[in-house]
């Protein structure tokens, strides 16, 4: 039977090498790559038309009708020919023109705009190849679950041309020459003693750049020369790939210098001279060349791609500067630009190092106050139809209009089932397991967290009682499991040899044998639930014949949840009353996913009432915390309650269309995460 362990699989904690080391959020860092940072999603995801009185089901994101006031508004983007995803909306402005806003992770991952810390939602100051002590200021507004920077006078003293054409936005740039691309080592700052190295891209004027991440380079293995040796593997994680494209034409000069050789075969040493080699005086090995950081520059589609070589552990942080216009991309173990900026009334983004003993932390958090008008959380999955199912953490947000949100429990990646609580407007999608920690709240601001228990009992016309163990979730073992329609429209036999009950109307009205795992499809009835029997359980059977009247009971250990509408379950607890209260073992997690040093994600609340989700990545120098570290990390921060959730490469910070914490291409499909909304106003 597939095992709970495997809900420590699901959350990436394998920490894959060289995964989003944090690249800079403050400068388009959160890049590109695959783009799935905007509304097309939500136009192939579209929810079920259809309600049930026993699943919630949300409305889905699809071309919506314009918003009072917008002339025109689409998702996708064509900058200098290049189409990319993207919202937009223009609104009519004075003597008949119009202004033209983009949404903020648009304009900050396409064009490369550095945002400045802000303490006022309706401005937001930037820097573009620009002096940081003269910003330019740009209005923001609200609509829907986008925030929109007004880019008008930007893009005209900036010379674009901008023309709506249906959906896409078509933005033309002045056309840019790279004139040189310098690489040279700086001498080492005070925060970070070591030696860093930098690249100095030289443009005769300003120009969008972009920031993405690729996967990781494998290196080509040398033999051993000798054939009975096994040639040893390397213990150094692989170099990372990185791509900086700007909208500008390369000098052919830098082309033709940072174009790749073909390599130069070694000499052959012949025969008798390799029988000279006394084995009394072994050579050295020859420690292999580091490879070059900037591979290849190359001119594709009147765009100039860079290609690097980033060593694990390091990451490159981008701004621009002006007199010389300059792309500065320096390479760094600490790549995080720090940054406060208050993104809408009640919802804080913010981004610091926290320090542990003499290790260093890069957190990503949103400070939320429920309080605030408008403002409400709410759990969500990633399949419109039914519990089972993945998706990137960005198009569940974007489906359910969320305007942000993180990543919630574990789920088996194999089946892609839930392994933990999940309750949404006073109704259970998927009951808890092992008593792991879980939070829950009201849409009052309210919030509790505890190891939750959920006991259903099977109560029969004689007042025989049956434990339930399970509700409609992927954690399989011997015993009796419930599965309502909130699972999908049908049920399929998750072991072998299980027994089936069909219950309608608070009525057994069938049984079922379900065989092979996989080989029966049996409905799910929306005015009942199905019973399954599996192991010891099946001989159950002969107590619930067909016909049987039967009822249930519900509860929760401790009895403050069923206060509470909303619930996501994942684990461990990490602290109480601001006390760390860490029992992972407790929690039945594995000792390899309790000392696992992993990218984390967490969600607590302050003395002062504020939420916070916090993202967690690789320290300076190394990898994550581990969950005592975590739960450290979480006290400091001034948590007073908090809870681990799945983390690896689930972990997803999601704020307005862009993840603000990793490149989308680093991030791993989820089951479900927590949203949060911004109610209109009446």
């Amino acid at each position: 039977m597939p095992n709970c362990c495997q809900s420590e699989i699901s959350d990436g904690f394998a920490n894959a090498l060289g995964v989003c080391k944090f690249f800079r959020a403050t400068v388009s860092s959160i890049l590109l790559t695959a783009l799935c940072l905007t509304t097309t999603y939500a136009t192939n995801a579209q929810e079920s038309a259809k309600t049930t009185k026993s699943t919630p089901r949300l409305i889905s994101q699809s071309p919506a009708p314009l918003l009072p006031g917008v002339a025109s508004s689409g998702n996708q983007i064509s900058l200098n020919g290049h189409t990319l995803p993207g919202t937009w909306l223009q609104r009519p402005g004075k003597s008949g023109q119009v202004t033209t806003h983009l949404s903020d992770g648009a304009f900050r991952q396409l064009i490369g705009v550095n945002f400045l810390n802000s303490s006022n939602s309706a401005k937001q100051p930037i820097q573009w190849f620009s002096p940081v002590t003269k910003p330019q200021v740009l209005t923001t507004r609200l609509l829907g679950a986008y925030r929109y920077l007004d880019i008008t006078n930007f893009a005209q003293t900036s010379g674009w041309q901008i023309q709506a054409n249906g959906n896409i936005l078509v933005i033309a740039t002045p056309k840019t020459q790279i004139t040189n691309i310098v690489q040279s080592q700086e001498p080492p700052e005070a925060s970070t003693p070591l030696q860093q190295t930098r690249i100095l891209v030289d443009l005769d004027r300003p120009t969008p750049w972009q920031l993405a991440q690729g996967s990781a380079i494998a290196k080509p293995q040398t033999p051993s020369s000798d054939p009975d040796t096994p040639t040893p593997k390397s213990t150094v994680p692989p170099n990372r790939q990185w791509t900086i494209t700007l909208d500008g034409i390369a000098d052919p000069v830098l082309i033709e210098r940072y174009t790749p050789q073909p390599p130069v075969a070694p000499p052959t040493l012949l025969p008798n001279l390799l029988k000279q080699l006394s084995p009394a005086t072994p050579t050295e090995p020859t420690p292999p060349a580091p490879e070059p950081l900037i591979q290849k520059v190359e001119v594709v589609k009147n765009q100039t791609i860079i290609s690097l070589s980033v060593p694990f552990g390091l990451s490159p942080q981008v701004s621009t500067v002006d007199n010389p216009n300059r792309l500065i991309i320096n390479i760094r173990p600490d790549p995080l630009e720090e940054q406060d900026i208050t993104w809408a009334p009640g919802l804080r983004w913010r981004q610091h190092y926290v320090n542990l003993g003499t290790e260093r932390f890069p957190v990503v958090w949103l400070e939320v106050n429920p309080r605030k008008f408008g403002l409400t959380l709410k759990p969500m999955w990633a399949s419109p139809d039914g519990l089972a199912g993945t998706a990137p953490l960005i198009q569940t947000a974007q489906r359910y209009l969320a305007v942000a949100g993180i990543n919630g429990g574990y789920f088996n990646r194999n089946n892609k089932l839930p392994l933990g609580a999940i309750r949404r407007d006073s109704q259970w999608l998927s009951g808890p397991i092992l008593n792991r920690g879980a939070i829950a709240w009201n849409n009052s601001g309210q919030f509790y967290f505890g190891r939750l228990t959920l006991e259903e009992t099977l109560i029969t016309a004689n007042d025989q009682r049956l434990p339930i163990l399970f509700l409609n979730s992927g954690y399989v073992q011997s015993g009796i499991a419930r599965y309502t329609s909130a699972w999908g429209s049908t049920y399929t036999p998750l072991t072998d040899n299980e027994i089936i009950l069909v219950v309608e109307k608070n009525q057994i009205t069938n049984q079922l044998p379900g065989g092979k795992v996989g080989a029966t499809v049996v409905p799910i009835p929306q005015d009942g639930y199905l019973l399954t029997l599996r192991a010891n359980a099946t001989s159950a059977a002969s107590q619930l014949p067909i016909g049987s009247a039967v009822s249930l009971s519900s509860a929760t250990t401790p009895a403050d949840f069923s206060r509470y509408p909303h619930i996501i379950g994942a684990g461990p607890l990490l602290i109480q009353n601001r006390q760390i209260v860490l029992d992972a073992k407790g929690e039945k997690f594995s000792n390899a996913f309790i000392a696992e040093k992993a990218i984390r994600s967490g969600i607590c609340t302050t003395a002062t009432g504020t939420l916070m989700i916090t993202a967690t990545h690789n320290r300076v120098g190394g990898y994550g915390p581990n969950l005592a570290e975590h739960a450290q990390l979480m006290q400091l921060m001034g948590c007073v309650d908090a809870l681990n959730l799945d983390g690896g490469s689930s972990t997803s910070l999601y704020l307005g269309g862009q993840l603000l914490d990793r490149s989308p291409s680093t991030a791993a499909r989820v089951h479900n995460g927590i949203g949060i909304f911004l109610q209109p106003r009446k």
